[in-house]
């Protein structure tokens, strides 16, 4: 199995796909056992769920490596990871490849912004040259071993200078050798035309955050637009902070789980999840129990 094939044949096949986001093992696998084809590993919500801030670019490369080796270890399809700035310059890059690429993923986005990010959809964002971001790119490529590996570049200049340096950005971009562009945060559906126009034969993701600035669309309108990649990176982190919020809260207020039980999974659905049954196999044929 090679997941970086796999995820370039995802790039090749007609039609587009929804790439929803997890943020540890355990969303990651819903999201596989759901029937999605590819997973994105979201900085925002690393960020929130395993730090408790806000996407600020507080996390560190290792942190994020760990928890995209255990999504990788546990899940069958191809893994994208938010590289964010790629946590340096092109020289930390080089490193930032390399340890993902060991850590098992499929494709690894990185941006323009200058370090430390911040979530794109805030304000605020301020953006490095676009010569410096070719430079990262460049040394991307050198650094993986996988030429499968694919390299996903977001420029988020639509914020700082405007959609036409954004698309200029993005064409740089991809003549530097990225497999998929990411124009982050565009305001209307006008401009997300104008992007996919004027990018036209190269494969394009729109993220669609909720609340966000970029008007939410269908699977089916993303594609007609023209882009290959519908991402929707907290979809997942967000409907279980209301879930478990919303548990609590009846928990808190009566003292009991009796009317928790259509808002959580059952027993069974939870050990079919994490895979008792394959330890249970295991302890008879390891242990002889």
């Amino acid at each position: 199995m090679n997941k970086c094939k796999d995820f370039q044949k995802l790039l090749r096949e007609p039609g587009s796909f929804i790439l929803p986001g997890a943020y540890d093992a355990m969303s990651a696998k819903l999201i596989e056992e759901t029937g999605f084809k590819a997973i994105y590993a979201t900085g925002a919500g690393i960020s929130n769920a395993q730090l408790g801030w806000a996407d600020v670019g507080l996390t560190s490369l290792k942190e994020v490596v760990d928890i995209v080796a255990r999504m990788a270890d546990v899940t069958n399809i191809p893994i994208v990871v938010d590289g964010d700035t790629g946590f340096g310059n092109a020289i930390n890059v080089i490193r930032t490849v390399k340890e993902f690429e060991r850590a098992g993923v499929a494709a690894i986005q990185m941006e323009d912004q200058v370090s430390p990010k911040k979530c794109g959809h805030f304000s605020g964002k301020e953006v490095i040259s676009k010569e410096e971001m070719v430079g990262k790119i460049k040394a991307a490529l050198d650094a993986r071993k996988d030429e499968n590996l694919a390299i996903m570049a977001r420029t988020d200049a639509i914020a700082v200078n405007g959609v036409e340096d954004a698309i200029d950005r993005a064409f740089a971009y991809y003549e530097a050798g990225a497999d998929i562009i990411f124009v982050e945060a565009p305001n209307t559906i006008e401009q997300l035309r104008q992007i996919t126009s004027s990018l036209k034969e190269i494969p394009q993701v729109i993220n669609l955050v909720e609340g966000g600035k970029t008007p939410l669309i269908s699977l089916k309108e993303a594609e007609e637009i023209g882009f290959k990649i519908m991402l929707c990176a907290n979809t997942a982190l967000r409907s279980a902070i209301k879930g478990i919020t919303e548990s609590l809260r009846i928990l808190k207020e009566e003292g009991s789980q009796e009317n928790l039980l259509p808002l959580i999974c059952t027993w069974e659905e939870r050990q079919s999840l994490f895979k008792l049954n394959q330890i249970k196999d295991w302890e008879k044929k390891y242990l002889n129990i």
